[in-house]
């Protein structure tokens, strides 16, 4: 599955539109540790995270993880955005909660991680 597939999926609001939508998303995650992400992160990974600061993105491109996906509509700190931009980390924005993201992405098949 892509990223422009679980954007219509999770009703997301593309953050970073200057990221790839055709990266493909091989697995899901949540967590709010990022020292726990970053133990466990993975490529092509979709995190969904409440967190809002630059260090998410750092996690995200050290694993060069698929996208971050911030549940509720919770907005991303505007350097934490640029930053995204910068490393081409597709951030997405969702009304719905962490809990029916990551229900909604395992019913379509995209798997937990490794």
């Amino acid at each position: 599955m892509k990223i422009k597939d679980i954007i219509p999926l999770i009703e997301a609001k593309v953050i970073t539109p200057e990221a790839d939508p055709e990266k493909e998303v091989l697995c899901g995650y949540t967590c709010d540790l990022l020292s726990w992400v970053m133990a466990h992160g993975q490529e092509g990974m979709a995190w969904v995270t409440v967190q809002i600061h630059m260090n998410v993105i750092a996690v995200a491109a050290l694993h060069d993880m698929a996208c971050v996906i911030m549940p509720e509509s919770i907005r991303m700190e505007k350097e934490s955005i640029e930053k995204a931009v910068e490393e081409g980390i597709c951030v997405l924005e969702s009304p719905l909660s962490g809990y029916e993201i990551c229900g909604r992405l395992h019913a379509a098949g995209v798997p937990d991680k490794d």
